[in-house]
C-alpha cells in the first residue's frame, strides 16, 4: 500500500527543490519524453513507445533529458533545471523501476566541481548534509586500488564489465554508509558525455554522489567537441552491437547543436532515491511513489 505521508513529504521536498533553484536565478524548463533517438549509452536501454515516425524509425521514452537540455544551453540559456520522468527498459528493484523521476541541471561556464558545490549547497538546504566539510571525497582509483586490487586508469587492463561488477560487490559497500560521498575522476573509458580531465587524460570529470548508501547523483564537465562525441556514440554502438543490443541512429541534431555549447556543467539527480534517503522509514522506491 502507498505510504501517503511519504507522498505528502516528497511534495514538499519537490518544493524546496524548486524554491532552491528559483532563488540561485535558473529557469525550470521541459523537453519531449517521447525521443527519437535515444543516447548511446553501453548499458542504458530505452523502451520503445511502439510508435513510427516516419513510417521506419520508433519513437521511444526518453531515458534522461540531457541531450535536449545541452541544445538548451547551446541555444542560448545558461541556467536551466527540469524534473519529470524518465524511463529504463529492465530495472526494477528496490532502487530501480522502468519509470522514475529525475532532476537534471546544466550551468553555463561550470564544470563537475561547480556542480559540486551547488550539490553541496542543495544537500545542506534540504537537511541532508551540513556542508561541503561533511562530503567524504574518494577518487575512483585510490577507492579501486584499496578495496578491488586494481588502477582501473590503466588502459590495457581495463574492463567495464569487471569494473561494474567490483564497483558494486567490494567498492561501494566498502564506502561509508551514513552521510555523503563521492567518487570522482572516473575511467575515460566510462565517459560518455563528459570531458576528459587536462591533468590525467586517463579519467574523465565525471563524479558520483552516494547519500546514506543510496547512488544518488552522476554530474560531470560535459563534452563540448561534437567530433569527439561522434566517436564515443559510435565507440558505443559497436560495443552495444557486440552484446546483442539494439543500437540507436545518432541524434544529429543534439551533435550540430553541440559546436555552439559553451563549457558546462551537469549533473542528474534521481528524485525518488533523494526521497528515499531523506526520509527514514524509505527503504524502496514503492515507499516514496506509486508504482
Amino acid at each position: 500500500m502507498t505510504n501517503t505521508q511519504n507522498l505528502i513529504e516528497r511534495a514538499r521536498i519537490l518544493r524546496e527543490l524548486r524554491a532552491f533553484f528559483d532563488d540561485c536565478d535558473y529557469i525550470e524548463v521541459e523537453t519531449p519524453v517521447i525521443v527519437q533517438p535515444p543516447a548511446m549509452e553501453l548499458h542504458i536501454d530505452a523502451i520503445p513507445t511502439g510508435l513510427k515516425r516516419d513510417g521506419s524509425v520508433a519513437d521511444f521514452l526518453r531515458t534522461s533529458p540531457e541531450l535536449h537540455m545541452k541544445r538548451l544551453l547551446a541555444a542560448g540559456l545558461n541556467r536551466i533545471y527540469q524534473i519529470g520522468p524518465c524511463f529504463r527498459h529492465g530495472e526494477r528493484g528496490d532502487r530501480h523501476n522502468p519509470e522514475f523521476t529525475m532532476l537534471e541541471w546544466y550551468e553555463s561556464g561550470g564544470d563537475y566541481r561547480s556542480v559540486l558545490d551547488i550539490t553541496t549547497e542543495l544537500l545542506t538546504t534540504l537537511g541532508a548534509i551540513e556542508n561541503l566539510q561533511s562530503v567524504t571525497i574518494f577518487t575512483v582509483a585510490d577507492a579501486f586500488l584499496e578495496h578491488a586490487g586494481w588502477d582501473p586508469r590503466i588502459a590495457a587492463t581495463f574492463d567495464a564489465d569487471r569494473f561494474n561488477e567490483d564497483l558494486v560487490d567490494k567498492v561501494e559497500p566498502a564506502l561509508p554508509q551514513q552521510g555523503a560521498v563521492v567518487l570522482l575522476d572516473y575511467p575515460a573509458p566510462l565517459a560518455a558525455l563528459a570531458r576528459l580531465s587536462e591533468r590525467d587524460p586517463r579519467v574523465a570529470e565525471r563524479w558520483e554522489l552516494y547519500l546514506n548508501g543510496v547512488e544518488l547523483a552522476n554530474a560531470y564537465s560535459e563534452l563540448t567537441d561534437p567530433d569527439e562525441q561522434r566517436r564515443r556514440f559510435e565507440q558505443w554502438g559497436r560495443e552495444r552491437a557486440e552484446r546483442g543490443a539494439e543500437v540507436y541512429p545518432l541524434d544529429e541534431a543534439f551533435l550540430i547543436a553541440l559546436a555552439d555549447m559553451p563549457a558546462a556543467g551537469g549533473i542528474a539527480i534521481g528524485i525518488d532515491r533523494l526521497v528515499m534517503a531523506l526520509l527514514p522509514d524509505a527503504s524502496s522506491i514503492g515507499d516514496v511513489r506509486m508504482l
